[in-house]
């Protein structure tokens, strides 16, 4: 991080709203990319970010090792992302019990993201996508933020010899996507 991290940290813990606005600015865009990656929805990748950032902002005072922040606020996000995730699957889970209920003339959709990672000449999101969802959130805390497995472990609370089969099973996944997309 940059000199002077520290004691951005420490004048965010005691209110300094300016400070945190700057800290945040150091990690923004490696947040939400983190979201983008787990959610696949550019809209609620937003969200959560901004739910994250608002509940770090609050509680930021509690912080009690300065150079954690960054590691602190991914794990504010990643709970943030998991819940958001399981509004999908509920989502999912209605719609399947009511869709016989519905004939094809009615107009009753909800909106659930769909892969909407179609970016122009980014085909690794659309990759990335078919990784299951613990694969997925250990292979984007170790290539965006380039967390070790010990590091993921206390993130995610998943056992760390448990995150390097997740993230092993997950590159081995992309390098054959990647490879038959050549």
């Amino acid at each position: 991080m940059k000199p002077g991290f520290k004691e951005l940290v420490a004048k965010a813990k005691k209110g300094d709203s300016k400070a945190f606005a700057e800290l945040y600015s150091m990690i923004y865009k490696e947040l939400y990319y983190y979201a983008l990656c787990n959610l696949n929805n550019s809209e609620d990748a937003a969200d959560a970010v901004s739910d994250a950032v608002l509940d770090a902002f609050s509680g930021i005072k509690n912080l009690r090792n300065e150079e954690a922040f960054k590691g602190w606020m991914v794990r504010i996000l990643t709970a943030k992302i998991k819940r958001k995730q399981a509004e999908y699957i509920t989502q999912r889970e209605y719609i399947s019990s009511t869709t016989s209920d519905y004939s094809d003339d009615d107009d009753k959709t909800l909106d659930i993201p769909s892969n909407e990672s179609k970016y122009e000449g980014i085909e690794l999101l659309d990759q990335i996508e078919s990784l299951t969802h613990n694969e997925k959130i250990c292979f984007s805390l170790n290539a965006i933020y380039g967390y070790t497995s010990e590091e993921i472990s206390k993130i995610t609370s998943i056992n760390s010899a448990t995150v390097r089969t997740y993230l092993a099973r997950g590159k081995q996944k992309l390098r054959k996507l990647i490879e038959e997309s050549r």
